[in-house]
């Protein structure tokens, strides 16, 4: 399928642009905008990255041990950010708020508007690539002349599940109660598994309806569509074909995958993350493919009863893991969740629990590491694949339940059983569930359908191919 859409000998766009990038305030959108700044960074055009300053402090932090030399070719922006006084002092990313605070910083958000506005008649950039979050920035660049991209870290099938714009597509979107989001939208013209569950729905139903601002999520995700020139989505032909397609169709303009992203680690490099020697050092000691690593990301925090279930299951399971466990989100939470008591000393040297900031690749890539138990995040999907990672989902929000049927319908992950009524899982699912994945017979399918991807995902061959062709229309375009 990439044949019909590029030239493996087409030669690399001469012009060379400024292309300026705008993630919204999460790292989950951060990272991957940054690791897309990079790979163009790296073809020799000027590249800005524009977000708040605390931001671009931690992230520049999270870097130090890398050695990354493109790091250098970015030109950081420090936008001044006007905290919305609801927020907690220094909160100026989605790890640091509750969920329930999240709209106050879309606000805080929305007030970037003039900062935005400055930067592009100051710096003249000829794109601005956008997150779904900043619905008010197309018109701003384009009445500055400036093009305007909006770059999706979801995948196409996740945005399909989006209504399209009306003014695009024609029609608007039906579903008005919780219960339409249980079947698959009707802008879908062939089979589909792409539907939530009513518990799935009911936990997010909030994020789709209009906050403090007027807009919801998923009014922004429209606006951004509507008022872009070209739409890139995190993903490639090879996996999602016909939905890259039926998006274009949607939304009638350029849709561009722009790869998977994969990570880079460089072995030759040295290393200079002392949080890391610790885990490397537990994990040395265990056997190869034995551990079952457990991370929810830097947002997404099960509930008490949810974590109690799971550190029960792990212990019931009798395999080694290592959990990277985040009991806050943000300072602010004062609901922390917390272990079962007498969990840590009865699995002893079994288990490693780490409540600081966590090197996920690392973790990954280490040998001894054999599956994943976690939320279906996208990114971390991707990273589990790349380094041949067997996986139990447990989605719990945003769109993990609509990457997790994508699992499920390919047998790419094992998606834990709950209740269809209240979405709760018990402690013997949770054992059930990883041994199934990494040592069970009947769990082989997981194990070698992880292989069977494993080379599609970490093609850095094939990235650089869909790097080059998303360039190559941004200098003719």
């Amino acid at each position: 399928m990439m044949a019909e859409h590029e030239n493996d000998q087409a030669p690399a766009p001469s012009r060379k642009l400024h292309i300026a990038m705008f993630p919204w305030l999460a790292f989950g959108h951060m990272m991957p905008f940054l690791h897309l700044a990079k790979l163009i960074a790296q073809k020799g055009h000027q590249l800005s990255f524009l977000s708040t300053p605390l931001n671009i402090d931690r992230l520049l932090t999270s870097l130090v041990s890398s050695s990354d030399d493109a790091i250098s070719m970015i030109h950081f922006v420090k936008l001044q950010f006007h905290r919305h006084p609801s927020l907690p002092e220094k909160a100026e990313a989605t790890a640091d708020v509750t969920y329930k605070q999240v709209h106050y910083l879309f606000e805080s958000f929305d007030w970037l508007q003039d900062e935005i506005t400055l930067f592009l008649k100051t710096s003249k950039p000829d794109w601005i690539i956008q997150d779904f979050a900043s619905h008010w920035l197309g018109p701003i660049a384009h009445q500055l002349g400036t093009r305007c991209a909006f770059f999706s870290v979801y995948k196409a099938t996740s945005m399909i599940h989006v209504s399209p714009p009306k003014e695009l597509c024609g029609f608007g979107d039906y579903r008005t109660k919780p219960e339409d989001y249980t079947t698959p939208p009707k802008w879908i013209p062939f089979p589909s598994n792409l539907t939530m569950h009513l518990y799935e729905v009911l936990r997010i139903m909030d994020n789709m309806e209009p906050d403090n601002t007027g807009l919801s999520p998923y009014d922004r995700a429209g606006g951004v569509v509507l008022n872009s020139d070209t739409i890139l989505i995190r993903s490639c032909y090879e996996l999602e074909s016909r939905w890259l397609n039926l998006l274009q169709t949607l939304y009638r303009k350029p849709v561009l995958p722009i790869g998977l992203l994969p990570a880079v680690i460089d072995p030759a490099k040295k290393d200079r993350d002392t949080t890391w020697e610790p885990i490397k050092t537990w994990l040395d000691r265990q056997n190869k493919s034995s551990v079952v690593y457990v991370a929810f990301g830097s947002e997404t925090k099960p509930s008490q009863s949810e974590l109690t279930e799971l550190a029960l299951g792990l212990e019931m399971s009798k395999l080694p893991f290592f959990w990277a466990l985040k009991t806050r989100r943000g300072l602010a939470d004062d609901e922390p969740i917390k272990l079962p008591e007498g969990f840590v000393n009865r699995v002893g040297e079994r288990g490693m629990v780490s409540t600081s900031w966590v090197p996920q690749l690392k973790v990954l890539s280490h040998g001894s590491v054999g599956g994943v138990l976690f939320h279906s995040g996208w990114s971390t999907v991707i990273e589990a694949v790349q380094f041949g990672k067997s996986m139990v989902v447990v989605p719990l929000q945003s769109d993990q339940p609509l990457v997790a049927r994508f699992m499920e319908a390919d047998q790419l992950g094992y998606c834990l059983p709950r209740d269809e009524k209240d979405g709760r899982f018990t402690k013997e699912a949770v054992a059930a569930g990883v041994r199934l994945v990494m040592v069970e017979e009947e769990g082989r399918v997981y194990r070698e359908k992880v292989m069977e991807m494993k080379d599609l995902f970490a093609d850095l061959n094939m990235q650089d191919r869909y790097v080059e062709s998303m360039l190559e229309h941004m200098v003719l375009g």
